[in-house]
């Protein structure tokens, strides 16, 4: 465990939760952390999706606190063109 506590994280995990008429509402639920050798994740979660889906989103400079980066609208990244914001 004292990998975890000295790498940072490299992705943020997220639940989309699907909303009827309103945007797609992305949940944090983890961070994954790199292994050492590049090849693969320790993934944290806080909670767990209820569609058991789960969308990894590098971390990025312009993501201050939490309850801002919710409300900021991201497109998922596996859907086209015209996919909907959180």
């Amino acid at each position: 465990m004292a990998e975890r506590e000295t790498a940072k994280p490299t992705h943020r995990v997220y639940t989309v939760i699907r909303r009827e008429g309103q945007d797609d509402y992305w949940l944090n639920i983890g961070l994954a952390f790199p292994h050492r050798d590049g090849n693969g994740f320790n993934i944290v979660l806080q909670a767990l999706p209820l569609d058991g889906k789960i969308v990894c989103r590098e971390v990025t400079d312009d993501e201050p606190g939490e309850p801002a980066a919710q409300q900021r609208g991201r497109p998922e990244p596996s859907r086209g063109p015209g996919a909907r914001r959180r």
